[in-house]
């Protein structure tokens, strides 16, 4: 009975800090998002100390965050994505390829060990979906070109992040490459998303009349939130992160005549439970790490490295949308969040830096993730008309 007294104040100090927060950075013309991650820092360990993260935060914080790619996918058609396809791909191999490439020649320039410069630069790869997407849905603006290339990039980018986190995992343990287990890895991680976002919406299309015939109105909803936890889990069956079953998952319940219903019924879950993962992703942050001028000249390298190559590479894949739309996507791609501050972990629990590497790389992400959001909502506030990229056609595929 104690223990669960003290997860219910933890529970409410996170969601009092998450709602000020956000209300703040609304009010300075911000995304609210923005506004929770400062909250988390303030609660967090390095601050006031109100919150530590644990276990059930956690598990809070990753139901809020598969719920969230949930209610995105739930305004993205799949064929919507297929018609910028082309632009997307080339936006997660060159977003992939350019960070990875200068991150470990940045961390070699360091200390000549190439598996831990690898491993660095892994962190500098994925893309935070849960971000951008968070910033794009409060905009309104999900039905853009550029935010379906931005979505359909993210799901490619944590492919290949996955795959590049196996190859720098295998480089520390075992000093050599299988390659043939990489491809089998790659081949079920694309074959999962392809097969479950095709037959997925096919077999919604044709068999969504079944949802009207419940008396209960919120069964529909129980329904697609089942699909959305088991997608969720499969897809870590796959090696890929849940939240792209979740995004998966929502996709198909897309494709229902219900997609109004369901979408207004989602509100009361994301208010109370992604709030928990944009406050534990700033509560991880731990500035004693980043007290001294070294220090933070390494994170001021850092974080600058990871946005100028994101922003690099979402542009030049981009580039067919027309350049100020590029940009966009370049923004878009930026924040790395949650994955950047995974890789760190991982990295620190193998041993392969020091505490002063791990936080430099954990505080790089967490800003990366702050900035990125005010300047994309700064960007697309700029041009809040309709235009041909809303038709949702890739210039790149006519």
């Amino acid at each position: 009975m104690e223990h669960a007294t003290g997860i219910l104040l933890e529970v409410f100090i996170i969601f009092v800090a998450a709602q000020a927060g956000g209300a703040l950075a609304r009010a300075v013309r911000l995304p609210g998002v923005v506004g929770e991650i400062v909250a988390g820092c303030v609660i967090g360990p390095s601050l006031l100390g109100w919150i530590v993260p644990n276990e059930p935060l956690e598990d809070l914080s990753e139901i809020g965050v598969v719920l969230l790619l949930f209610a995105v996918g739930l305004e993205t058609r799949f064929d919507d994505l297929k018609r910028v396809a082309g632009s997307a791909t080339a936006v997660a191999v060159l977003g992939v390829l350019i960070p990875f490439v200068c991150g470990a020649w940045w961390a070699h320039s360091l200390a000549p060990d190439w598996p831990r410069s690898l491993f660095i630069a892994a962190a500098f790869v994925a893309t935070s979906a849960g971000i951008t997407a968070s910033v794009l849905k409060q905009l309104g603006v999900l039905q853009r070109a550029e935010s379906r290339v931005i979505l359909g990039a993210a799901v490619l980018d944590d492919i290949l992040a996955m795959l590049l986190l196996g190859v720098v995992t295998g480089i520390q343990t075992e000093g050599a490459l299988r390659a043939g287990n990489l491809v089998v890895v790659l081949a079920e991680a694309i074959g999962f998303v392809l097969v479950i976002g095709l037959v997925g919406t096919r077999v919604m299309r044709r068999a969504a009349a079944w949802l009207d015939r419940p008396s209960d109105p919120l069964l529909p909803l129980s329904l697609v939130l089942a699909l959305c936890l088991g997608l969720a889990w499969l897809a870590t069956q796959f090696g890929l992160a849940a939240i792209i079953g979740a995004f998966l998952a929502g996709m198909i319940a897309s494709e229902a005549p219900q997609r109004a219903q369901l979408e207004v019924q989602m509100r009361p879950l994301l208010v109370l439970l992604t709030p928990f993962f944009f406050v534990l992703t700033g509560a991880k942050v731990e500035l004693s790490q980043l007290a001294g001028r070294e220090s933070l000249g390494l994170l001021a390298v850092a974080t600058l490295l990871a946005l100028a190559t994101k922003l690099a590479g979402g542009w030049l894949g981009a580039i067919r949308l027309g350049a100020r739309r590029a940009l966009h996507v370049g923004v878009g791609m930026m924040p790395r969040g949650e994955v950047g501050v995974v890789i760190a972990s991982l990295g620190l629990a193998a041993g392969v830096f020091d505490q002063r590497i791990y936080a430099v790389l954990v505080a790089m992400s967490l800003l990366t993730s702050i900035v990125a959001p005010p300047v994309l909502a700064w960007l697309l506030g700029r041009d809040d008309a309709p235009d041909a990229a809303t038709s949702g056609t890739d210039p790149g595929e006519r």
